[in-house]
């Protein structure tokens, strides 16, 4: 795969362990085809691993955050798998295949984590595997995803996180209506091995479309300005589901989950700090690990920041502190390499999604 991003012009860069294309025509141009048009990104560095055996769905349930009994076969849903004091192992996205079958997809860097977590808790008879390079992961994403897929024959009828099994050219495809970018879009999942045979048709697809390939360096203006947490950056061991605002996927009403009883107690309580949009008053670019201010008192640092090609100005995702009592439309200031910097407190998305 990575000849075929080279022949298309891309530039790479290192991520989670992996060499990544990062743009091919341009962030900005990549960005705002996707948002208008459609954009293809490569994201096979996504982890994959496979709980199987009886009652595999069961003993997910009893391990990650959301409530699995709130879907069934041919769903998807979003959980977190946490540690025992209620910090982020990773965010990712479980696939009901059936009872005896999940199928899972972490981050990257984590999927070693998760698998081992799992393991470790696992009962006799249950299975966890590590499929990292057994399947490819590729994001058709953006207002005309649904013509492109059309155009390869692929089944585009289900619901939001609802996913279907079909082919390509004889090439087994698993087609999911999620993404990371906010748009109507679709996650392919091509064997490893055959995936350079649904990429190349996707690009004429989308080519044809009026979109384009895009890189990193668009999937992380495009999540940002939705909102969307990056597992090192809006959340971590040492961030919390609830402090990142992930609260909705956590299943409070099961009676078990790791870290249940930690973030039991974290909610009760009240999360120290929680996770904020800011919005530049004027112009610049924010970037992560910015000190947060409030009439010169730090109250809390960005987690991610980037410049909005939407919005046309700087953005970013903070955690700020809750006892500094911070309301959403409150003007603050960023330290931006000693200079302060005006911005105006948000509640994410800055972008009005579309994923439905």
């Amino acid at each position: 795969m990575a000849d075929r991003h080279r022949e298309l012009g891309a530039s790479f860069a290192e991520f989670g362990g992996w060499s990544m294309p990062v743009s091919y025509a341009g962030t900005v141009s990549e960005h705002n085809a996707t948002r208008n048009a459609v954009g293809l990104f490569d994201v096979s560095h996504l982890g994959k691993a496979l709980v199987s055996g009886p009652g595999a769905a069961e003993f997910v349930n009893s391990a990650l955050t959301n409530d699995l009994r709130r879907i069934g076969p041919g769903k998807a849903q979003y959980t977190l798998c946490c540690n025992e004091s209620g910090g982020t192992i990773d965010d990712l996205i479980a696939y009901y295949v059936s009872d005896d079958e999940i199928f899972l997809v972490p981050n990257a860097a984590n999927t070693g984590a998760v698998v081992a977590a799992l393991q470790e808790a696992a009962p006799e008879g249950l299975t966890i595997t590590d499929l990292h390079r057994s399947y490819a992961v590729l994001a058709v994403q953006g207002p005309r995803s649904t013509e492109v897929l059309a155009a390869l024959g692929l089944p585009t009828e289900m619901d939001y996180m609802g996913y279907a099994d079909a082919s390509y050219s004889g090439v087994p495809v698993r087609v999911c209506r999620t993404g990371y970018t906010g748009e109507h879009g679709y996650e392919l999942l091509p064997p490893w091995d055959s995936a350079g045979v649904v990429f190349d048709a996707l690009v004429t697809a989308v080519t044809e479309a009026g979109g384009e390939p895009a890189g990193l360096g668009a999937r992380d203006t495009l999540r940002t300005e939705m909102g969307y947490p990056l597992h090192g950056h809006e959340l971590s061991l040492e961030i919390s589901p609830l402090q990142a605002r992930c609260g909705w996927a956590i299943g409070w009403k099961k009676e078990a989950f790791f870290g249940r009883d930690a973030l039991l107690a974290e909610k009760e309580r009240g999360p120290k700090r929680l996770l904020r949009g800011l919005k530049m008053v004027g112009r610049g670019v924010l970037r992560a690990g910015l000190t947060v201010l409030d009439d010169g008192t730090p109250v809390g640092v960005t987690t991610s920041g980037t410049f909005s090609p939407t919005l046309q100005r700087g953005i970013a995702l903070a955690l700020i502190d809750t006892a500094a009592e911070i309301q959403d439309g409150q003007q603050i200031t960023v330290d931006v390499r000693g200079r302060a910097v005006d911005c105006e407190v948000v509640r994410p998305p800055f972008v009005e999604p579309k994923t439905r």
